[in-house]
Order: structure tokens, then C-alpha cells, then sequence
């Protein structure tokens, strides 16, 4: 059974529609309007394994803010929808990875509980024409959207464009793994029997 969602959210600010399949190949195609996001965005289905279509018409005379954010509030909606009734699924999913002389840790439970930690040491106001402090909101939105535990921590790194690659790379990796299926799984892997 496919694991595919399609969503689409209209506001004042933005316009979103984004199809995700936790079962694909890597295939993207991202329009955000935001260059160095829409980098980002790839890397996240190419490493991921995931086919992912993001459309975003938003606000940017305003700044970058509202189609990020909102951008991270779909994607976690989809990957909560895609993923089901989490029957059989290993639920967990971590990654460290190197990136040139960044090191990101991303690790996350499938759990319906949002919450997110971050920590990464960004010294510059932008990559591209994308917002550093942008990132944390992306990745907040997504937890919470997604209803995840989201941890993501640097290691090691200086250079911004690496560390946060490594951080979108990371979590790719991490979310493919926890969405896997185990075959000794006959349920939800909780003791509370719900997830």
C-alpha cells in the first residue's frame, strides 16, 4: 500500500501544495521561490529516498519567514499522514553524518508527541537569500506538524552552507529509517498499544 500524502494549505501568506511518498526514489520537484531552500528540500528527498513536490507561492517581498515556516508545517502534516497507523514501523530513526568538516546528529521518535531540540551554531545572517535563523523554524514546524520527537545537534562544523545541509541530510536519513518496516513488528512498537 502506497505511503503518500497530498496536501495543500492556502492563507493570507502563502499557498503550499506538496506531495510526499515515504516509499519513493529520491525524485523532487521544489519551487519555493527561495534558492538555497529549495537545495535544501532536494537533498531531503534524494537522501531520504522520498519523491516530494513542493509548490509555494508566498510572501517573499515580505521576507523568506512565512513560506519556510509554512513549507514545514505541510511537510510534517504529510509525513504524518503518509506514515499511517504506524503499524509495523521500527518508530525510531537517528543519523550522524558528515558533511566536509560538519558533523550532524539527527535523531527522532515517531512517538504523536511534538517536541523539538536544537543545536546548531550558525554565525551568519543568511545562506543564499535564505535566513539562518530560519532553519530552527523549518525544523520546529515539521515536528510539530509531524507530531515527532526531533533532535538535531552539530557535532562539529564551521562552514553555515555544510552544517546546514548536513542537518537536512541527516534528518533525511533518520526519518527513511524510523519509517522502515520490521517484520517482528505485528503492531504499533509502544506499550501503550497507540502511537
Amino acid at each position: 500500500m502506497a505511503r503518500i500524502a497530498s496536501i495543500e494549505r492556502t492563507t493570507n501568506e502563502t499557498k503550499i501544495m506538496l506531495t510526499l511518498n515515504l516509499d519513493g526514489t529520491g525524485n523532487a520537484d521544489i519551487h519555493t521561490g527561495i534558492g538555497f531552500f529549495d537545495h535544501m528540500l532536494n537533498g531531503f528527498a534524494r537522501h531520504g529516498l522520498f519523491d516530494l513536490t513542493v509548490m509555494v507561492d508566498g510572501d517573499l517581498e515580505v521576507d523568506s519567514h512565512h513560506s519556510i515556516e509554512d513549507t514545514g508545517i505541510v511537510l510534517g502534516k504529510a509525513i504524518r499522514e503518509a506514515v499511517g497507523d504506524k503499524k509495523g514501523i521500527v518508530r525510531y530513526g537517528s543519523k550522524i553524518l558528515p558533511m566536509d568538516e560538519a558533523l550532524l546528529l539527527c535523531a527522532l521518535d515517531l512517538c504523536g508527541r511534538p517536541y523539538l531540540v536544537y543545536d546548531l551554531k550558525l554565525d551568519r545572517e543568511k545562506v543564499g537569500e535564505m535566513e539562518t535563523e530560519m532553519v530552527r523554524e523549518f525544523f520546529y514546524a515539521v515536528s510539530y506538524g509531524a507530531e515527532m520527537n526531533l533532535h538535531i545537534k552539530q557535532l562539529d562544523g564551521s562552514n553555515n552552507h555544510h552544517i546546514i545541509e548536513g542537518a537536512f541530510k541527516a534528518f533525511a536519513k533518520a526519518l527513511d529509517q524510523a519509517t522502515q518496516f520490521d517484520p517482528r513488528i505485528t503492531d504499533v512498537l509502544s506499550t501503550k498499544g497507540t502511537l
